[in-house]
């Protein structure tokens, strides 16, 4: 179609794989510029054939369009190329037997001028249809085999000294691809071009083929195939990371050489599980580069001089080492990065790549041959194959050829040095050298149309959890039904006979006689004249609606009435009867109203989650196991459907090294929602515990197919790989883990100045409270009053939360009732998870019920110390922290210590501090403290802890210089409401009465507990302020009335 006006005959030629497959019939051009040619036209495929499937997977059948000039007298007719098209035979590699496609007529530059336009001029649209006899691959190969392409896109930053001026020269890349057996395919890729510094390439832009034969530009790009790019911390090579992002851009529009080129290769099933041995055999491949000097066109036949200079084609070898290792884990297909070119070593190759020999040694005299014609481009037979006799000798030759010119390449090797005629040798090593001065290196893409390993489907993997963890039974249907209908009925009765009476009483309540009963006439009378009365207002008719509810009520749930029925008599004998019955129940209620009144207790106020949440921890805290494992029931015993509570749960059986009790809870979460993440992790880590690891991999493999992804999840996987020696998969794990996180970097980077200041504003501590801690710090300087006092038995007995409204240091007596207020999620340092639920409170911190969102490793914004560097390890390190995960989070610190260039920061101290405490290692905590301390002085959450360690060993007075110093920064430590219950014990301990009250005070006011107030009871019992010790004694009962210590000083109290 449209063709140009001026033509009058055409005709077409088909050629595919270097061989002519006909010509068609001259047609003429239609005066709509349309030609119909109805020409057909075929070829053989087969393994032992000329065209074999790799070369339909890499090849098209080009189509061109001659116009047929007018034949001049006694002159042959002559031809000239009007047009090509390519058309692309991969979908009958897909399974297609027949497929139509319009293939686009690019034009034929009519003189080499033209062909130096990047801009193929379209001439027309060409309509064809392709089929085959029958599928060429049978159905087993069809789903088992596989289809590799490998896309070189461009060598970026080379050499200087590679100049488009001097002899001719052609820019090379090959790599080998493993096929079934000991066979390899190499993929060459050839013809680069050198661009000096400029604009970068445009993006998408088009793949194209490896042909040398096409004359229409245009039509080398392949159909619906482009080179998109991305971002770089998206790919899967080396220069990925944020430093090279400045380096990667120059580098673009500097020198480089550009092929754009793809190249494919067909895999049988045998073939593409020989490429997964290989690759789990060698992660790295290697891809060879070199600009090579072609032979001088106007030379006829080589002579012996230019055959003995053949080693001498080949300049600046280099090898780009390809990590093939991510194509091994589950469901991936492609990988695409940027690869450091450096020196080609044949030692340095064999120890990365077990490759023997260079592909580009071996190949080097075809390439030299492609040149002269003899040789069409695009290697696409296997080395190992052996078709014919004649290709025997000449491999036979090849191979004399090539270990005569690997003696002379290690003799010149051996002695460079006396080699000094010849300094092709040395300008080779030099050359080199050259790529890594420079910083070359190739950007590339290897895809595989179906991945090497397959990927469970999310499906899959929920249907496996449910397998194992089934949800949790819908709740029965309701059998109290008809008891709540009957309870309504009743309440409607009441509700109304006290309605009734008193319109009763308005009417007649002058009338009534002071003693004795009304007369029958009378009551009769006045009967009739109140329904007069509640008719005329309206009354009756709602008091009707009201009763008609409860009783269609009762006719659904009691006797589960609800279709019409059939005959009359059946109505008339269900109406008597719920006559009968709701009349009983009318003189039921009434007589229950009318009898004399009991008076109910009112029911005690409950707990509420939070509360009963720090009320474990406290447990917890002062290793009062039963008395925590209570608390945490009493929780799911209010709501057993909240999976935090779970949770929690789970990780105080942890902390007592009960894997098999945490499971329940963690499976009993987990029944809950199928897709809670905390919950598959949790259940995974467990798993791991008890040795169950087909389980454990199903629960990480599910968390981290969930969506949004997690950077804990991939991380935890990476570690439980690792645990399983599969470092191929925790790698892959490990890497995804590092993007989430510098995406989610990235994207809080991006945040405005004026939003990260209001953030700034609502983490940091008010004015008025700074002073007013400061106030605390200057009272606890005086010499107050102190009376003789023993210390603690047990400090941390029993837990409560509550937030008072109070005014230290008085104590209104009339203290209104207290209010819960939400924790911050924040892992407080020997509170074991401390901030696992959201029931940790600190001043001016809004709840959060995630688990994701902890700080407790961070110097605090006014410590004088920026955010510790922020990784991926540290991430999980804050998750297991909290569910006392010792395996893994030894592990995840290990991993950290690893990683880290500038050494170990205070956060991973701090961590490893705290896994000491859980093991009681007090030695390796004071240890890692003293580090801590060394790298963040002003950190208070570093003398938190000291102070904890110090309390444990019993060091009360450097227990107490620690808290003291924690608490005098503008920020205050995470675990503050720890730190002022241990400050507190001990200015009780030493009988500083007054600094107690205040330390107690100031605890109550963020997390107010039965601890805390009982502190500030007994502080103000000893100061001799009986009537305050009175209220704060009477808080503390009110928060748990069964310490024992609550009731012996309010005992004292009274006795005063």
């Amino acid at each position: 179609k449209s063709i140009k006006s001026d033509v009058l005959v055409t005709s077409v030629r088909v050629e595919y794989n270097g061989a002519i497959l006909g010509d068609s019939s001259k047609a003429d051009v239609l005066p709509d510029g349309t030609v119909n040619y109805k020409f057909t036209t075929s070829f053989e495929c087969g393994p032992d054939g000329p065209n074999s499937l790799d070369d339909i997977a890499q090849k098209p059948v080009l189509l061109t369009v001659m116009e047929v000039l007018q034949k001049e007298k006694k002159r042959k007719e002559k031809t000239m190329p009007l047009g090509q098209a390519v058309v692309d035979l991969l979908p009958l590699l897909q399974g297609q037997c027949s497929f139509k496609i319009l293939a686009p007529l690019y034009a034929v530059p009519a003189s080499p001028a033209e062909s130096l336009h990047l801009e193929a001029t379209v001439c027309g649209i060409w309509s064809l249809t392709v089929c085959s006899k029958e599928p060429l691959l049978p159905s087993e190969q069809l789903s088992n085999g596989n289809l590799l392409s490998v896309t070189l896109e461009a060598a970026y930053s080379v050499p200087e000294t590679f100049a488009p001026a001097g002899p001719l020269q052609s820019y090379v890349a090959c790599l080998q691809v493993p096929a079934a057996g000991e066979k390899e395919i190499p993929l060459l890729f050839k013809d680069g071009v050198l661009k000096l510094a400029g604009e970068k390439e445009p993006l998408p832009r088009p793949k194209k083929w490896s042909l040398a034969n096409i004359m229409a530009p245009g039509a080398l790009n392949i159909p619906n195939s482009f080179i998109v790019g991305g971002p770089y911390e998206d790919e899967d090579g080396e220069l990925n990371r944020r430093e090279d992002r400045e380096f990667r851009i120059q580098a673009e529009s500097r020198r480089r050489i550009i092929w754009d080129m793809e190249r494919r290769c067909y895999l049988d099933p045998a073939a593409a599980a020989t490429l997964q041995q290989r690759v789990a055999e060698c992660r790295h491949w290697p891809v060879e580069i070199c600009r090579m000097v072609l032979p001088s066109p106007s030379k006829g036949k080589t002579s012996k001089a230019d055959k003995g200079d053949e080693d001498k084609q080949i300049f600046f070898h280099g090898v780009a080492y390809v990590n093939m290792l991510p194509l091994l884990c589950p469901g991936v297909r492609q990988i695409r990065g940027a690869f450091r070119v450096c020196t080609y070593q044949d030692s340095e190759v064999l120890e990365k790549t077990k490759s023997q020999h260079s592909v580009l040694w071996d190949l080097r005299r075809k390439l030299s041959l492609t040149k002269e014609g003899s040789w069409t481009p695009g290697i696409s037979t296997p080395l190992t194959r052996v078709p014919s006799n004649t290709q025997k000798e000449d491999k036979e030759k090849l191979a004399k050829e090539k270990d005569s010119n690997r003696r002379v390449r290690s003799r010149s090797f051996i002695t460079p040095v006396m080699a000094l005629g010849s300094t092709t040798l040395r300008e080779q090593c030099l050359s080199s050298q050259q790529y890594s001065e420079a910083g070359t290196f190739l950007v590339m893409e290897i895809k595989l149309d179906k991945a090497l390993v397959p990927k469970r489907s999310r499906e899959e993997l929920s249907a496996r959890v449910k397998q194992m963890i089934p949800p949790r039974p819908l709740l029965p249907p309701r059998t109290s039904g008809a008891k709540q209908a009957v309870e309504d009925y009743h309440s409607c009765v009441r509700n109304l006979a006290v309605a009734i009476l008193r319109e009763y009483q308005e009417l007649f309540g002058k009338q009534l006689p002071k003693w004795g009963a009304i007369e029958p006439q009378t009551l009769e009378e006045q009967k009739l004249q109140l329904n007069c009365e509640l008719a005329r207002s309206g009354k009756k008719l709602v008091f009707k609606e009201q009763l008609q509810c409860a009783v269609v009520k009762i006719v659904r749930e009691k006797y589960l009435k609800t279709m019409a029925f059939e005959t009359q008599e059946q109505l008339q004998e269900f109406l008597s009867e719920l006559y009968v019955y709701l009349v009983d129940q009318m003189h039921v209620d009434l007589n229950q109203l009318l009898s004399q009144e009991v008076v109910s207790p009112s029911p005690p106020t409950p707990l509420t989650e939070e509360q009963l949440c720090l009320f474990a921890r406290e447990a917890e805290l002062d290793k009062d196991y039963e008395l925590a494992n209570f608390y945490h029931q009493q929780r799911l015993s209010q709501d057993q459907h909240n999976i935090q509570s779970w949770l929690d749960y789970g990780a105080f059986h942890l902390l007592l090294k009960e894997p098999t009790k945490a499971q329940e809870c963690f499976q009993q979460a987990l029944s809950l929602d199928h897709h809670h993440i905390q919950s598959l992790l949790l259940c995974g880590t467990v798993a791991v515990l008890l040795q169950h690891y087909e389980e454990a991999e199903t629960f990480f493999e599910t968390a981290c197919s969930l969506e949004p992804p997690s950077t804990v999840a991939w991380t935890l996987s990476g570690l439980f790989y690792e645990l399983q020696d599969n470092h191929i998969r925790a790698e892959m794990a490990f890497r995804e883990a590092k993007k989430l996180l510098q995406t989610q970097l990235d994207r809080e980077r991006g945040i405005p100045e004026a939003a990260e200041g209001e953030g700034r504003e609502k983490r940091g501590i008010s004015e008025g409270e700074r002073g007013e801690k400061h106030n605390f710090l200057l009272m606890s300087n005086l010499n107050l009053p102190s009376a003789s006092f023993n210390p603690f038995p047990h400090v941390l007995s029993l837990p409560a939360l509550v937030q008072l409204s109070c005014k230290p240091p008085s104590i209104s007596a009339s203290a209104s009732p207290p209010t819960s207020q939400v924790l911050h999620p924040v892992a407080g340092f020997l509170c074991p998870h401390q901030g696992f639920s959201p029931c940790s409170c600190f001043r001016n911190k809004k709840p959060s019920l995630g688990l994701m969102t902890p700080r407790f490793l961070a110097a605090p914004s006014g410590s004088g110390f920026g955010q510790p560097p922020c990784t991926i390890f540290m991430k999980a390190v804050e998750f297991l922290v909290k569910v006392n995960a010792l395996q893994f989070l030894q592990q995840a610190l290990a991993h950290e210590l690893l990683n880290l260039g500038e050494g170990p920061s205070c956060a991973y101290y701090l961590a490893l501090a705290h896994a000491s405490l859980l093991k009681e290692d007090f030695s390796k905590c004071e240890e890692c403290l003293r580090e801590a301390v060394g790298i963040s002085y002003t950190n208070p959450n570093v003398w938190a802890q000291k102070g904890h360690l110090c309390y444990l060993k019993r060091d009360f007075a450097e227990a107490k210089l620690c808290y003291e110093r924690a608490l005098s920064f503008l920020e205050d430590p995470v675990d503050m409401h720890w730190v002022c219950l241990r400050l507190g014990s001990i200015y009780l301990q030493e009988k500083q009465y007054g600094r107690a009250k205040q330390t107690y005070l100031l605890a109550c006011k963020d997390s107010a507990s039965c601890l805390t107030w009982l502190g500030v009871g007994i502080s103000c019992y000893r100061l001799k302020e009986l009537a305050e010790a009175e209220d704060a004694l009477t808080e503390a009962n009110a928060l748990n009335n069964t310490n024992a210590e609550v009731w012996g000083y309010l005992a004292l109290i009274c006795l005063q």
